[in-house]
């Protein structure tokens, strides 16, 4: 049940706080990955292309998620380091857009993450050639296999082109769902990382 009125947007100063209130209650009533998020980048040609994403942490210096650099998503990001992303908790009825500059992490932060997956993910990671074609299932196994062979025993490196990304916002939009499509719709936005935010509200 949404209980926000709109005057809780309108108290709203700045969005990382927003997005903070949101995020912590969408962990509560989410039945599934609240951390969700699609991912937009573009291809050389500038043709759009989105996937699902997890969140792995956030700060008011962006929104981080880690994936494979020689994948499709990474690729583009490679050739144009912007991107815009999605949540959409449907249990709140509610969505948090967000688009800006995308900038890698530090190795070292890459590591730490890729530490804290679970064993068979880091094995995984190694096994997998994403977004590349794959001529069977089978093959997908016997590369799992090879690897889980090979890192049997010790820690498991994380390979060098896994690594991790944070979007720096520009915009944030935060949505409400309404009665008869009358939604709420409340844009923060900036002309830099260091500027200050503008708040508006948006017509539905």
């Amino acid at each position: 049940m949404n209980l926000l009125t709109p005057s809780d947007l309108d108290a709203a100063a700045e969005p990382f706080s927003l997005f903070r209130d949101w995020f912590a209650e969408a962990a509560r009533t989410e039945l599934n990955d609240p951390e969700a998020m699609a991912l937009a980048t573009v291809d050389a040609e500038g043709l759009p292309d989105a996937r699902m994403v997890l969140l792995k942490e956030w700060s008011e210096d962006g929104f981080v998620f880690y994936t494979n650099a020689e994948s499709a998503k990474g690729m583009q990001l490679a050739s144009n380091m912007r991107a815009a992303t999605l949540f959409h908790w449907k249990s709140l009825r509610r969505q948090v857009r967000l688009r800006g500059p995308v900038e890698s992490m530090s190795d070292a932060a890459a590591d730490a993450y890729f530490a804290s997956r679970p064993r068979d993910s880091r094995i995984g990671a190694w096994a997998s050639q994403q977004s590349r074609p794959l001529e069977s299932r089978f093959a997908l196994e016997k590369s799992v296999a090879i690897h889980a062979a090979k890192y049997a025993i010790g820690e498991i490196p994380r390979p060098p082109y896994w690594q991790g990304y944070v979007i720096r916002p520009l915009a944030m939009e935060f949505w409400i769902d309404r009665p008869f499509r009358l939604h709420d719709r409340l844009r923060f936005s900036r002309e830099g990382l260091t500027e200050p935010w503008k708040k508006e509200r948006l017509y539905p």
